[in-house]
């Protein structure tokens, strides 16, 4: 039996979360609270496995109410269910300790007993604009490098370049020709977003 607690300002929503926790055979609702601080008086006396919680509520707001509750229910399970999208609400209510965020709107009863029951498991349930949110914030563009922007000839064009040789000097310990050495630093210039050599070794690194 999974024993949960709610933690919710909003009477209709109360009572709709009510509703699917006493439709499930295995769940049973403790008790249900408008606002923070009566469930922190009472929550600890008789610890669910799971606490939804709000996050804006009257009075104290429901990450603070999730961090002191916390200290004193090691072994009770926080999960969010907000209206709240953005992310500096989202990452306040998991560094406060909530495992699972899910979003009301959107939310049907599939998912609350769902992601219940993924709490209870051992999960962590996000919506799935919540869990889009979190992945991308840990995600950085990929950014070539001037070094992987150029072919190992136009590098080594540079490299002499930077060793102060002229182009006939440069042509001839490549083997190639004069102006195979300018169509190199044409492309050069082209990638690295420059107009001389100067710039071009400098942008590179390597003067």
């Amino acid at each position: 039996m999974i024993t949960i607690s709610i933690v919710e300002d909003n009477e209709q929503f109360c009572k709709g979360l009510e509703a699917i926790i006493g439709n499930e055979p295995d769940f049973s609702l403790i008790a249900s609270y408008p606002d923070a601080e009566k469930a922190l008086t009472a929550l600890p006396v008789h610890p669910p496995d799971i606490v939804i919680a709000d996050i804006s509520l009257p009075g104290m707001r429901g990450t603070e109410l999730i961090v002191r509750l916390t200290q004193q229910m090691p072994q009770t399970q926080f999960m969010v269910c907000s209206i709240h999208d953005d992310n500096d609400t989202i990452y306040e209510a998991l560094k406060c300790g909530a495992s699972g965020y899910i979003l009301k709107d959107p939310v049907t009863a599939a998912d609350i007993t769902k992601a219940i029951r993924d709490l209870y498991n051992g999960g962590s349930p996000m919506s799935p604009f919540i869990a889009r949110k979190i992945i991308q914030s840990f995600q950085k563009p990929v950014v070539r490098s001037n070094d992987s922007l150029l072919s190992q000839r136009e590098k080594e064009v540079l490299e002499l370049l930077s060793q102060g040789l002229l182009y006939k000097e440069i042509a001839e310990k490549m083997g190639v020709t004069r102006e195979t050495v300018k169509k190199h630093l044409k492309n050069i210039y082209q990638k690295l977003h420059v107009q001389n050599k100067i710039e071009a070794l400098n942008k590179f690194k390597l003067l």
